[in-house]
């Protein structure tokens, strides 16, 4: 199934530590960054609109947590070490398909994460409602 690139408005920075809330009933979002606030502050924004969220901050435990939790979505940071957004894009779509929308405050970094098969694209900063609003889409775009 084709899916629409798409680019956003967004806000975020990085950390490192992995959190995990599931729920068979809803929705899950891998939500990668290692700045641990924009985590929190994802986490919190998207726990309201209804989503499991399951944060990652490092792209070896994002990776770990696709095979693990089987989550839905993810939403993925490039600027991390010592593995980036861009390393974590390309290992995952060797095995999957989940829609993954990329943040990053550098524009210059959007055309490479589209190459490597990123779903949609958000500017940090970014409004979290706009975030949700995508979320849906990308999944609507699966069924």
């Amino acid at each position: 199934m084709a899916r629409e690139r798409r680019k956003l408005d967004s806000t975020s920075e990085p950390n490192s530590e992995t959190t995990q809330q599931l729920s068979d009933s809803k929705t899950s979002v891998l939500v990668v960054d290692d700045d641990i606030r924009i985590l929190n502050f994802i986490r919190v924004s998207l726990g309201n609109a209804g989503y499991d969220v399951i944060t990652a901050t490092g792209g070896r435990d994002a990776l770990n947590l696709v095979d693990s939790a089987k989550p839905d979505v993810m939403v993925l940071d490039l600027v991390m070490s010592p593995i980036d957004g861009f390393e974590v894009l390309e290992k995952l779509r060797k095995t999957s398909d989940m829609p993954v929308i990329v943040m990053t405050a550098h524009s210059s970094a959007v055309s490479e994460a589209l190459k490597l098969g990123a779903s949609a694209f958000l500017n940090k900063p970014f409004d979290p409602d706009r975030l949700v609003r995508e979320i849906k889409f990308l999944l609507s775009q699966r069924k």
